[in-house]
């Protein structure tokens, strides 16, 4: 645990594809910082086309950590990027740089700010249950089964946030215990007297979606199907989480001659869309402490509006 640390802390977060990474090294060039990703898939070295990691000329015009550094064949988690991300704090710290965190995975930066919840790991088969069971029964029955055996975790969400449902029903069904049992312990705490400043990006829903449709057919343009195929010819286990990316399951049955680059495409752009829609009625019900919430993308606005 890092304690009363001196620099301010800087987030630069919202849905995927809006452009934060831009806007952060426009600001990390004016105060002198350094970039540290919260992407829990542009960690992997394995994936830069489809993950949307920064681009060579990127990485050369300021200093950009925890990018590209984690083999496929890791299971790596938030508690993995906390741990990451407090070495780096603190070596910014001791160097008087200025730490501004960049990604759209709310949950890593909860978990740096607020604390990491001690839920044991949860096996992939409750992984994979819960979401038959939820396609089974629909999303009015699957709530009311929720309802039966945790309705305290249930009345804090979203009912239209599936997966958070879904990890409140794997954790009763793999532990034994309530969602909110483990909610209710002390959570392990990752830093301690400090200041931060979120500034949280939501542009209109369907000028993302635009957005995350137009980066898809880029993506393949520039060499995403290839980029899958030499990831497919690790023979890594599917249930790892960079198998799962976006683009990963749809180019890979395009490749097994499951589907055509068409609908290869068309699914992989509703997953992203869909993935940025989650992401949204996160934000929408998250716990932070937001400094300002922009309406623009980060591209619209003047660095000088970050008030640091």
């Amino acid at each position: 645990m890092l304690n009363n640390l001196n620099q301010t802390l800087y987030f630069i977060t919202g849905p995927t594809c809006i452009g934060k990474s831009s806007l952060a090294i426009r600001l990390a060039k004016k105060i002198n910082g350094v970039i540290i990703n919260s992407d829990s898939m542009q960690v992997y070295s394995n994936l830069n086309i489809l993950t949307a990691r920064p681009s060579k000329k990127d990485l050369l015009e300021t200093k950009h950590e925890l990018y590209g550094y984690v083999d496929a064949a890791v299971r790596y988690n938030v508690s993995n990027w906390c741990n990451d991300v407090l070495k780096i704090i603190k070596n910014n710290e001791e160097n008087n740089l200025p730490s501004i965190i960049v990604g759209g995975s709310g949950m890593y930066i909860d978990s740096l700010l607020n604390g990491l919840i001690p839920i044991p790991p949860i096996p992939e088969k409750y992984k994979n249950d819960s979401l038959s069971l939820l396609n089974e029964v629909g999303t009015k029955k699957f709530t009311e089964i929720i309802n039966k055996f945790d309705s305290e975790s249930l009345s804090k969400i979203s009912l239209q946030d599936s997966s958070r449902m879904r990890r409140i029903w794997e954790v009763y069904q793999s532990t034994g215990k309530k969602y909110s049992y483990w909610i209710n312990k002390k959570n392990k705490i990752f830093l301690k007297n400090f200041s931060n400043k979120i500034f949280l990006f939501i542009p209109p829903r369907d000028d993302i979606y635009k957005k995350i449709n137009s980066r898809f057919n880029t993506m393949i343009n520039e060499g995403a199907i290839e980029e899958v195929k030499k990831l497919i010819s690790l023979n890594l286990d599917v249930s790892l989480p960079i198998m799962k990316a976006h683009g990963v399951p749809e180019i890979t049955n395009y490749l097994c001659g499951k589907i055509d680059l068409e609908e290869c495409i068309k699914k992989s752009q509703q997953v992203t869309r869909n993935y940025a829609k989650r992401q949204l009625t996160w934000w929408r019900s998250s716990r932070l402490s937001i400094n300002k919430v922009f309406d623009q993308f980060p591209n619209e606005i003047d660095e000088k509006l970050i008030k640091i």
